[in-house]
């Protein structure tokens, strides 16, 4: 995979059980959030399932498209766009009606030092969607942050564990949930809320930021030792596919990859791929941010690209040269600064 067409070709490519999911499900699908890092790709792998799977749907994408590029791609693939800052009430307030809501709207990076614009976008306002929205099923993305760091050894934190966020990023991606879980009790809305960490795309994602460094010969530091990651593409299918799953309380799914991948492991293997040596620094700690996916599993099935697939992908782009966002992940970071 070495080009954008190829890899927005592979994101947006449904599976058979995602089309009958979404056939299962009455309405259309507005994407509260749809220019951002995932929004565009989901939104392209929607509109692909209804199409294949000749469904009578729309799919609407809802956000303020500061990048045009992002805005006229999603209109020729069949998305229907819509421009609005949904912190501005009488912009939300005008937003259609839909059966179905993926909520990703969020504030991560650059957190410090605006604390405020974070809870506003992260707690604030998801009081206001839940209200205007409150007859549709919705989906909410989360974060794996919201958890404490658990034992390497342990197979990750699940839905049993109770949330220890670090940080004002993490505390605040808590404080979502619990803002549209008042709201799913007040008004009986169906939801599902989605706990993810981390996807991956070529262009971006914890995959990249190693293999960059290898091939680049600069130091990869080993205190945040290990982490989970998942394609993309599967992580957008599971979101639509969660469509199905919602409840009143809202059921939670931690949405990630089976492994407990070491970074040092990634390393070495895209070293292989690179024909370099990896340069390390620190040592690994005995807890990381890991997530336990099993119940995502039972629900939805494993992911279709695996993990060694994804190195090869990656290694393969990062070889050609092929386009980046400047996007780090920072998934490195164990005192919850964003």
């Amino acid at each position: 995979m070495r080009t954008v067409e190829e890899l927005e070709a592979k994101l947006s490519d449904p599976s058979e059980e995602l089309i009958r999911d979404l056939a299962s499900v009455d309405g259309d699908v507005l994407i509260l959030g749809a220019g951002g890092k995932m929004g565009p790709s989901l939104a392209k792998l929607a509109v692909r399932a209804i199409r294949e799977g000749g469904l009578n749907k729309r799919v609407i994408g809802v956000s303020r498209f500061s990048d045009a590029e992002v805005r006229e791609d999603l209109e020729r693939s069949g998305v229907e766009i819509i421009s609005a800052d949904i912190l501005n009430d009488d912009e939300l307030r005008n937003l259609p009606d839909a059966a179905n809501v993926i909520y990703m709207v969020g504030y991560k990076f650059g957190t410090t030092g605006k604390e405020h614009l974070a809870w506003a976008m992260n707690t604030y306002l998801p009081g206001r969607v839940a209200e205007r929205y409150k007859d549709s099923r919705i989906v909410v993305f989360s974060s794996g942050n919201v958890y404490p760091f658990t034992s390497i050894h342990g197979g990750g934190a699940d839905e049993s564990v109770a949330p220890e966020p670090i940080g004002e990023y993490a505390q605040s991606c808590l404080g979502r949930e619990r803002i549209f879980t008042y709201h799913s009790h007040k008004n009986g809305t169906p939801m599902l809320i989605y706990r993810l960490n981390y996807a991956i795309d070529m262009r971006y994602g914890v995959l990249l930021e190693i293999a960059q460094s290898v091939y680049e010969g600069r130091p990869i530091d080993l205190t945040m030792g290990h982490a989970n990651v998942i394609w993309q593409g599967d992580a957008n299918a599971i979101a639509l596919r969660s469509l199905t799953a919602c409840t009143a309380p809202p059921t939670i799914l931690n949405v990630t990859g089976p492994e407990t991948m070491s970074v040092r492991w990634a390393a070495h293997k895209f070293a292989e791929r690179f024909g370099k040596e990896p340069i390390f620094e620190g040592t690994e700690s005995e807890t990381a941010l890991l997530n336990n996916a099993a119940k995502s599993f039972r629900m939805f099935g494993y992911p279709r690209v695996s993990l060694l697939q994804m190195i090869d992908w990656v290694a393969e782009w990062v070889k050609a040269g092929g386009k980046t966002w400047n996007k780090p992940t920072h998934f490195q970071e164990r005192k919850g600064k964003f």
